[in-house]
C-alpha cells in the first residue's frame, strides 16, 4: 500500500485547498468511521459539501466551524450532498430552512430525501431479506432492525431544489465544479471536480486510511427486477473513471486527510480486492458455505452492528467470483444461498 502521507504533507494539501477557498469542517459523528468532512467553498454562492449528522452536538460543532471562518448558517447559500448517508445528510433540512440556501444532490436521489423515513424502512427490509438469504440468523436480523431504526434519527429528509445529473456543471462566480456519478459505495455517491485547480471531492467514494465498503443497498428507486445489486463491481467501474480523470492534483475525502496520490490508491485497492477474492474462492473450495460463514472465518464473530457491513463485503466479492466463473451460487429448499467453488 502506498505510504501514508506525512502530517507536513496532508497540512500541505489542507493549506493548498484552503488558498483555493474551499476549507475542511470537520464535524463529529456517532459512527465508528469518526468525524466527516463537510466542506466550505468560499465563493458566490457561499457552499457547503456535506452537513454531518443530525445531532446538535454536529449542529454546534459546525457553528463554530462556519464562525472560524467568519461565517454562519444564515450565510450559506448552496447545500450539495454527496450522497445518502446518515452522516453527510443529517442536517441538511435544518441548515436549509435556516438559511434559505438551495439543497443540490444527483437528481436520481431527490425522491429518496423526500421520503427519507419510507425509503429508510424499505431498504432495512431489504436488508433484512439479503441478511436471510445469505445465512443470518433470526434473531440477528431482528436485532440489527432495531438498531437500524434508532440510528435513523441520525438522518433527515431533505427538499431538493435542483437535482444534478451526471456531468453537469455547478457554475459559481469564480470556479466551476463538474459532478461526476460514482456508485458502489451507495448507489447515489457523487464527487465534485475542479479541474482549473486540480482539486478533486470524493466524500466517501475514496478514502485513504480505510477503504470504502461497497454496502449492498436498496437500487435508488425500488428493487432491480429482484436482482441483488452487484455493488463491488460496480464500485471498482467508478474506481476505473476516476482513476482515469486529468487534472487531479488534491483529493478532499469525506473522512480523514486528503491526498495526492488517487491513482496509486486505486491500483492497491484493486490488489486488495482481488486478495480478497482469492482468500474466498479458498475458503469455498473447502466446502460450500454461506457469505455468512465465509465472513466468520475471515473475520470471527464480529460485533453485531458491524454483521451488514461484513456481508456485504463478503457478497461484493462473490460477485467478483461468479462473475469470472470460479464461484456459483446455490440455493436450498429454504431459500439460502450457498457457495459452491466451480
Amino acid at each position: 500500500m502506498p505510504a501514508p502521507s506525512s502530517a507536513l504533507d496532508e497540512q500541505a494539501l489542507l493549506d493548498r485547498a484552503a488558498a483555493a477557498g474551499v476549507h475542511r469542517l470537520a464535524i463529529p459523528t456517532p459512527f465508528a468511521v469518526g468525524r466527516v468532512n463537510c466542506w466550505l467553498i468560499e465563493d458566490e454562492p457561499l457552499t457547503l459539501v456535506d452537513t454531518g449528522p443530525n445531532s446538535g452536538k454536529a449542529l454546534d460543532a459546525l457553528e463554530r466551524a462556519l464562525a472560524d471562518h467568519g461565517r454562519c448558517v444564515e450565510d450559506l447559500e448552496r447545500i450539495v450532498l454527496s450522497h445518502q448517508h446518515l452522516d453527510h445528510i443529517g442536517l441538511s433540512d435544518i441548515l436549509a430552512r435556516r438559511s434559505g440556501a438551495e439543497v443540490c444532490s444527483l437528481a436520481a436521489l431527490a425522491p429518496w430525501l423526500a421520503r427519507y423515513s419510507e425509503e429508510m424502512e424499505a431498504g432495512d427490509a431489504y436488508a433484512e431479506e439479503q441478511m436471510r438469504r445469505h445465512g443470518i440468523s433470526a434473531d440477528v436480523t431482528r436485532a440489527l432492525r432495531a438498531v437500524a431504526r434508532v440510528a435513523r434519527g441520525w438522518g433527515s429528509s431533505a427538499t431538493v431544489t435542483r437535482g444534478l445529473v451526471d456531468g453537469e456543471a455547478l457554475v459559481f462566480a469564480g470556479r466551476t465544479l463538474r459532478m461526476h456519478h460514482r456508485p458502489g459505495h451507495s448507489p447515489s455517491d457523487t464527487i465534485l471536480h475542479d479541474e482549473q485547480r486540480g482539486l478533486l471531492l470524493v466524500a466517501d467514494h475514496l478514502l485513504r486510511h480505510i477503504s470504502s465498503n461497497p454496502l449492498l443497498s436498496r437500487p435508488l428507486g425500488g428493487a432491480a427486477g429482484g436482482e441483488r445489486p452487484h455493488a463491488l463491481v460496480t464500485y471498482l467501474d467508478s474506481m476505473r473513471a476516476t482513476q482515469a480523470m486529468e487534472g487531479v492534483d488534491v483529493v478532499l475525502p469525506g473522512h480523514g486527510d486528503p491526498f495526492d496520490d488517487a491513482g496509486a490508491l486505486v491500483d492497491e485497492r484493486f490488489r486488495m480486492h482481488a486478495r480478497r477474492a482469492d482468500k474466498i474462492l479458498r475458503l469455498v473450495a473447502e466446502r460450500p458455505r454461506t457469505a455468512y460463514e465465509v465472513g466468520q472465518e475471515l473475520w470471527g464473530e464480529v460485533a453485531l452492528t458491524q454483521a451488514y457491513l461484513c456481508l456485504s463485503e463478503v457478497l461484493g466479492h462473490v460477485d467478483l467470483l461468479v462473475r469470472d466463473g470460479r464461484v456459483r451460487e446455490e440455493e436450498d429448499a429454504l431459500g439460502v444461498v450457498h457457495l459452491t467453488a466451480v
